[in-house]
């Protein structure tokens, strides 16, 4: 073959197109992608709260049930049910000054076995509030079957 084209051949045959393929990698690299993509699913929905602003446009309360809202201000927290004081909790820091909610949380649990069918809470906050001390305040409600979260700024 004088004029042609030399593939790489040795010129005796044929070259062999059969190549070995590690699978290995790619089997690892997918088996962490599902993994990741799982984990992921699992704490966005974890991760979600339903929360609304006030005057915003949904389904109208439950006008059965009494109004329950958490005033925060500078003092402490005060928790209201159909606009009659109910308890007045100091609010503190811890030595991270992250605000602690404990008490809060346990005025919340009285309040629930007064009123089980209770899943409303309205949490009124005045703007100097951090969102850090709006979302343990809100996780307090919640933890305490108090689900339906509804924010407004104080009056």
């Amino acid at each position: 073959m004088a004029g042609g084209m030399d593939l790489g051949g040795s010129g005796k045959g044929k070259r062999s197109l059969d190549a070995a393929l590690n699978l290995v990698p790619f089997i690892d690299l997918m088996a962490v992608t599902i993994v990741f993509l799982i984990m992921t699913a699992v704490w966005t929905q974890l991760g979600s709260l339903k929360a609304q602003r006030a005057g915003s446009d949904g389904p109208p309360p439950d006008t059965a049930q009494p109004e329950v809202v958490l005033a925060l201000n500078a003092q402490g927290a005060a928790l209201f049910v159909a606009e009659q004081p109910f308890a007045t909790v100091p609010l503190s820091r811890d030595a991270d000054g992250k605000l602690t909610v404990l008490e809060l949380g346990r005025r919340l649990d009285e309040l629930k076995a007064q009123l089980p069918e209770q899943l409303a809470v309205t949490v009124r906050a005045e703007d100097d509030r951090s969102y850090d001390d709006l979302v343990r305040v809100m996780d307090a409600c919640i933890a305490s079957r108090l689900p339906s979260v509804t924010l407004e700024p104080a009056r």
